[in-house]
């Protein structure tokens, strides 16, 4: 196979001219046989307002022995990657594989086991999509909480209500990432997600994507079960004997999968009171901030309209003066803030995008890295107990709704003079106590449930928002008025990945045989992609250690 490498066209370009190009390329003969494939496109602006693909493309040809003797640059030979599922180990299954949890990591490592014989159980302790649905957007119109069907927890998990973006850094020399991209797109994604640079699905597909898959799951032999909620387990002698489900039902269990995403706070507590070894991670905390999406349409490429194209996003990171790492994260052009609380008294946001992108504003997180240094102490759980104090925090600052400051007015209150002689260390000058009107600027919030202008300087520890306004002042310097005062600020972005790592053996299993950590929630992915994949790779433990369950048997 021949691979093309930067193949350039311009933007809004036919079908018909990329393979005209293609076949320039290879030197082919009017009516030779060609058949090739879009590897990868991306768009080239550095010639703004000017835009180009920029394309990577598989050739096969029966003259490709030929078209490589003479190959210019940009071509080169590859051979095609195929994923490949391990072959069925030896060892008996004394009961049918559950896994607890039906966001990307439990979806993805769900369907592999049950299309290769193994009958996975899914627990979730969730609503089906469906009802999760309503459920959010009950929340969202009312503000009445449902614990446990939200934006984080139910089927599809807390990637289901973003933008659904499903590129990532994760190194692949086994074909998973494009596995689960085919997977996606075998369910009912678009298929440029197999070649885009920035693959994204968006919300509204999304919602369809996550439901067709459950139902292949089902097809192909596994089962899902809503409103099941893992309480317990029982071990013995270091091994796994059983699940307690609903806090009363005992299920026999062997093998165990943990996908329970990185909210589950109540389970990370259950998992360390029983013994499981766990340990503090690192994670970032901040704000959402948004801005005109035709802003950074024009920053990006070069104008306003950015048609042909989607709305254009951005990717940002900084060094603050304090030593912090400061970047964009889960950019949503397009998008919208939501409100994505799951337990009373505490708010926390997100954002996400439908699949058209075509929201006024554009989003994202800007947050700040926070170290295990910022929640001292041993235990484990340290960092859950500090994403709860900055979420209570947001909780107050809004009355229950998000809270929203305006950037100048967070600048003025966090940086204003204190006041030598007042009462309270903390008395700020009279014009910097409370946040203006909101009518100030061209640019309103795109939210997803009630919000309310509050102030949002004493929600992060001071030398976290120090480090976010300093970061956001760099970052201007890329993306002219990203700093501007104008520029709208929501509390808190606590969400980002998992405070918690359960650590796993060289065969992926945690300090109690038969539980298998996967995916966020256990500190081994950070987004849909590398969650689906650390699915798709314990799938491949279990199926390369066990034969699969014949017909019938007990589970």
């Amino acid at each position: 196979m021949i691979r093309i490498q930067q193949l350039k066209l311009p933007v809004g370009h036919t079908g018909e001219e990329l393979e005209e190009k293609v076949r320039r390329k290879l030197r082919l003969k009017p009516g030779e046989p060609l058949s090739f494939e879009i590897r990868r496109r991306s768009v080239d602006a550095r010639k703004k307002p000017e835009l180009y693909y920029s394309y990577v493309i598989d050739c096969k040809s029966a003259q490709e022995s030929r078209i490589l003797r003479h190959a210019g640059d940009g071509l080169l030979a590859v051979t095609e990657e195929t994923y490949r599922f391990p072959k069925p180990g030896e060892l008996k299954m004394g009961h049918r594989p559950v896994i607890v949890g039906s966001g990307p990591a439990g979806l993805f490592c769900g369907l592999m086991l049950a299309r290769y014989g193994y009958r996975p159980l899914i627990l979730e302790r969730g609503q089906d999509v469906d009802t999760r649905v309503r459920d959010v957007a009950r929340f969202w119109e009312t503000g009445t909480l449902s614990p446990e069907s939200n934006v984080q927890f139910g089927e599809g998990g807390a990637g289901t209500f973003s933008d659904g973006k499903l590129n990532t850094l994760v190194k692949d020399r086994e074909g998973r990432n494009r596995e689960v991209l085919r997977l996606f797109v075998e369910a009912g994604a678009d298929p440029a997600i197999l070649y885009e640079s920035r693959p994204h699905i968006g919300t509204d597909v999304l919602l369809k994507v996550v439901k067709r898959l459950r139902m292949q799951i089902e097809s192909a032999g596994g089962t899902i079960r809503f409103s099941a909620k893992v309480t317990g387990f029982e071990q013995r002698y270091g091994r796994l004997t059983a699940l307690l489900v609903n806090g009363s039902e005992r299920l026999a269990c062997d093998l165990a999968i943990l996908a329970i995403g990185h909210s589950a706070r109540d389970t990370f507590a259950m998992l360390y009171e029983n013994g499981i070894c766990m340990e503090a991670k690192d994670f970032a905390v901040g704000f959402r901030v948004e801005h005109l999406q035709e802003k950074i349409n024009l920053s990006q490429y070069g104008r306003k309209d950015p048609s042909p194209l989607q709305a254009a996003p951005y990717k940002l990171a900084a060094k603050a003066k304090n030593g912090r790492n400061v970047y964009s994260f889960c950019m949503c052009p397009g998008g919208y803030v939501v409100n994505a609380s799951s337990e009373d008294g505490r708010l926390a946001v997100n954002g996400m995008s439908y699949s058209g992108r075509n929201g006024t504003n554009a989003n994202s997180a800007v947050i700040v890295s926070v170290g295990k240094e910022d929640f001292p102490g041993e235990h484990p759980l340290s960092g859950v107990a500090f994403q709860r104090r900055i979420e209570e925090a947001a909780y107050r600052a809004g009355g229950g709704r998000i809270p929203v400051q305006r950037l100048g007015e967070l600048r003025e209150r966090f940086c204003a003079p204190r006041l030598s002689g007042d009462s309270g260390a903390d008395a700020l000058r009279p014009e910097a106590a409370l946040p203006r009107s909101e009518d100030r600027g061209r640019l309103f919030p795109c939210v997803k449930g009630s919000y309310t202008f509050a102030d949002l300087s004493d929600i992060l520890p001071a030398e976290l928002t120090e480090a976010f306004l300093d970061g956001m002042e760099q970052f201007s310097h890329k993306i002219r008025g990203f700093a501007d005062a104008d520029t709208l600020v929501s509390a808190v972005e606590s969400r980002t990945s998992s405070p918690v790592r359960i650590p796993r053996d060289t065969g992926l299993e945690s300090s109690v045989k038969g539980l298998y950590p996967c995916g966020e929630g256990a500190g081994y992915a950070g987004g849909i992609t590398s969650a689906a994949m650390d699915g798709l790779r314990i799938a491949e433990a279990i199926a390369g250690k066990y034969s699969p369950l014949k017909e019938g048997a007990e589970g």
